[in-house]
């Protein structure tokens, strides 16, 4: 009878304990579907064209679910407004805190802590801003060709170089005049080059970027496109190039050095960066 006892005891501490754990996960899960929670009602009041109340320059337009760039080179960006923060899901999730929200102001704190003051247009001109048919290609919509003849010792070799537009995304992360991070979209290229001796072809590649992995940091590499590749000297037989990496619209690059002897690349060496 004993035993009997002790075993019920034993299962109802079981089913107590199994329920607590049952109880406890529930509270976790429903813990995370409020943290995920999305204030409807807020990003209903966001839509509309949005300028800044300092300058009156136009800061973006809300459509849905979407934030659109009067800038035809910023990507749209889908939002959410959570917990009293503007989050941005672009290639990085950026929270701004909400300092004030009604229908015709927003304000909140860009990534320098500084309050971006915003108000809603009443001016449907505005909305011509934003009527771009495709994002702009940046130093990559020609087809460039150089040609350079050199003469070594007694043999005459001919470079042909031809920069070739692609398709290829390229998306950069900036930050726009409010302080607010956003991704632009550029174009990568391929660039051929064949080097003949009189008339035989010695040498023919077609170069991308991920060609130049190996002397270029990743992070660097990922925003960079390939911007150029030029003869800048001879020596011994040897033709040297010069190999440009550049992140689009800004100051940083890579400058490589590639040196291709009879028809093979013998040597790339970093000159600068």
């Amino acid at each position: 009878m004993r035993l009997s006892i002790n075993k019920v005891i034993r299962r109802i501490t079981f089913i107590l304990l199994a329920c607590f754990v049952l109880m406890a996960c529930s509270d976790r899960k429903n813990a995370k579907i409020i943290d995920n929670s999305e204030d409807k009602k807020a990003k209903q009041l966001l839509q509309g064209i949005w300028m800044n109340d300092d300058d009156g320059d136009i800061a973006f337009r809300v459509l849905g679910d979407s934030i659109f760039y009067p800038d035809s080179l910023s990507v749209p960006v889908a939002f959410k407004i959570q917990q009293d923060s503007f989050v941005l899901l672009s290639s990085n999730i950026t929270k701004y805190p909400i300092i004030k929200q009604s229908e015709h102001v927003f304000e909140f704190k860009n990534s320098n802590g500084e309050v971006v003051h915003l108000v809603k247009s009443n001016d449907p001109s505005n909305i011509y801003e934003f009527e771009h048919h495709s994002v702009m290609q940046i130093n990559q919509h020609k087809l460039i060709k150089a040609d350079t003849i050199i003469n070594i010792g007694q043999e005459k070799y001919h470079s042909y170089t031809q920069i070739n537009p692609t398709s290829y995304k390229v998306v950069t992360t900036k930050y726009n005049d409010d302080g607010v991070e956003v991704d632009n979209i550029y174009y990568d290229n391929i660039i051929h080059i064949s080097i003949f001796k009189g008339y035989q072809k010695m040498f023919s590649k077609d170069f991308y970027k991920y060609d130049f992995r190996k002397y270029i940091p990743k992070q660097f590499l990922r925003q960079s496109i390939l911007n150029d590749i030029v003869l800048y000297k001879t020596d011994k037989g040897q033709l040297h190039y010069k190999v440009t990496l550049s992140i689009p619209d800004s100051p940083l690059s890579y400058i490589l050095e590639m040196v291709i002897t009879q028809n093979k690349i013998s040597r790339v060496s970093l000159l600068e960066n």
